[in-house]
Parts: C-alpha cells; structure tokens; sequence
C-alpha cells in the first residue's frame, strides 16, 4: 500500500515510519522540513503539491499538530488548536479533491478528550467527555476544546469514498531517545520517580507495538468509523505505574513530588503539570470488542519489554 502520513518527523511518526517501511510499504511523510527521499514539504494547512502524494494513496494517517510537550501558555494553546485544526482542514481538502482518494483516513486525536476522572474508565460509548470540571484548572478545559476541534475538522470534511477514523490515542510507550518512556525512566533512574501529587490520577498508555499494530487492525476493518480509542486495557494510578517501571529499571526508590513540586519540575521540562497530574482512565471499548488482542495488555511486562528494548540499543 501507499500510506502518505502529514506530521510523520515526531515520535509516533516515527514508530509508524519504521514499522509501515518494514512491512513492505511504501510511506511518504509530509513535513515542513524535508530531509529524506521520502518526504514532502507541506506547510500545513493550504492545499499545495503535497496534496499529489494524497491523490492515488491507498491511507492517510494525519499526526500533524504542535507538540504538547511545552508550557500552556495561551500563545501555546493557540498554536496547539489552530496546528491541528487548519492541518486537519487542509487534509480533509486534499483528499475531498483527489481524483482517486484513499479507501481510509486515520486522522491522530487523543485521550485528553475525556474527563479528569477517578471512579470509572472512559470507553467510546460510556466515556465522559471533559470540559468545564470542578477542582481542576480552568485552561484543562481547553485542552479538550483543542480535542474536540480537532475531531470535529475531520468529521465535517467531506470525503465519501474516504472511511474516516479519530485515534483517540493515550500515551505511546517507545524505548526512541526524546519519547516519553524515555523521560520517565531518566526520572525513574534518577531516584525520582514517586508518587506526584499522591499518585492517585490513573494513567493510559500503550505499547508503541500494540499501537501499530491497532493502526494495522484500523486500516484493515472497512466497517470501522468514528472515535476509537488507542489504549492498553489497564490503565492503572501514576504511584503503581511508576513503582512497575522503576522495577523494571531495578531502582528500588523513588522520592514523591508534591503539586508544588511537579510544578517545578514540568517548569524546568519546559512542560506542564496536566500531563502529569490529570487522570486519564481510558479504555479501548472498540478494539477490544471487534477482537483485538493485545500483546502488552498489562504494564509491568510492557515497562520491562521496553526496558530491554532501550537497553539492547
């Protein structure tokens, strides 16, 4: 198959790159920077020559979209919701214009969509969808504003010939330098991977395998439509899941951070404390229905699978 994918440099654009090309695929990535035969420059939102790579290409899997690693100020919000809304619009043309437009469009969305939340996990059917919540900052609700535009721009474009898709994705796990495994276990190697906040706020990840291969399972399904959760099926609290990794990285310690101090360390990360402290307790209603099976369902093997993975190099 030929898969185009927009925003393809970032981590999760990489992991797909490496395991679509290995399969036997042809992938060409759109990107502002080219530096590869096999990518294109786009600038991300007006229709352009790029748009030719889309026209005759079997799927498009956007990821397009400012990284949410950065400091919530409101010009980052900004850039945040107009980089994957403009990007996703100017998709949505691409492909609405094609004389042979792809059989599917997985379009990259996110499990923030869902409400801060401890009593009960999020599926697509039963999930609460986040917005104005009590005892929580007040720009958190923009940051599923940011989801919900973002899903939205997909869902008004009009391609009939074009099945369409949200991946409402939680956190990749991937032992790649700069990913977020990677911060985790520096932190957790570095004695300071405790409990933030008292670690009660669950945490939703999947397993960079487990991810391509839903994208996989995704691409084959030609009765799937809509929102479709991107998540392990147990997502458990921040004290549990770093107390498996630290295992994993045979740390027996890690020193807890208060709110203050989370803080400080998003801070100095040049990140923010939703990533840390909202409880996202997503799970994968739809794939686990249709019969997707995970290979890392649960996190203590994932975190040492990926362990051995960051260490073999």
């Amino acid at each position: 198959m030929k898969i185009v994918i927009p925003g393809g440099t970032g981590q999760v654009g990489r992991i797909l790159d490496r395991a679509l090309t290995g399969a036997g695929h042809e992938v060409v990535v759109l990107t502002r920077r080219p530096q590869r035969d096999r990518e294109v420059v786009w600038d991300g939102e007006t229709p352009g020559r790029w748009a030719r790579e889309i026209d005759g290409s079997d799927v498009v899997i956007n990821l397009a979209g400012r990284s949410v690693s950065c400091r919530y100020t409101e010009a980052n919000l900004k850039a945040m919701m107009d980089s994957r809304v403009r990007s996703t619009r100017a998709v949505g043309m691409a492909v609405a214009a094609a004389a042979r437009p792809p059989r599917v469009w997985l379009q990259m969305s996110t499990a923030t969509v869902y409400a801060h939340r401890f009593d009960a996990p999020n599926d697509e059917r039963t999930g609460l969808i986040g917005g104005s919540e009590p005892g929580v900052p007040d720009y958190w609700s923009y940051s599923v504003e940011i989801a919900a535009n973002w899903e939205r721009a997909q869902d008004r474009a009009v391609t009939p010939q074009t099945r369409k898709v949200a991946l409402r994705s939680a956190m990749v796990m991937s032992p790649d330098t700069g990913g977020v495994f990677d911060v985790l276990s520096w932190l957790a190697r570095l004695g300071l991977g405790g409990p933030v906040a008292g670690g009660a706020q669950y945490v939703s990840w999947i397993h960079d395998r487990d991810f391509v291969r839903a994208v996989e399972f995704l691409v084959d399904r030609d009765d799937l439509t809509g929102p479709v959760n991107l998540a392990a099926p147990e997502p458990l609290p921040q004290r549990a899941f770093m107390r498996a990794l630290r295992s994993a990285w045979g740390v027996p310690v890690g020193l807890p951070a208060t709110r203050w101090m989370a803080e400080l360390g998003a801070f100095a990360l040049r990140s923010d404390t939703e990533l840390l402290l909202k409880s996202r307790r997503v799970v994968p209603g739809r794939l686990l229905e249709e019969g997707f099976a995970f290979e890392h369902p649960a996190w203590p093997e994932a975190a040492a699978d990926l362990v051995r993975r960051g260490r073999d190099g």
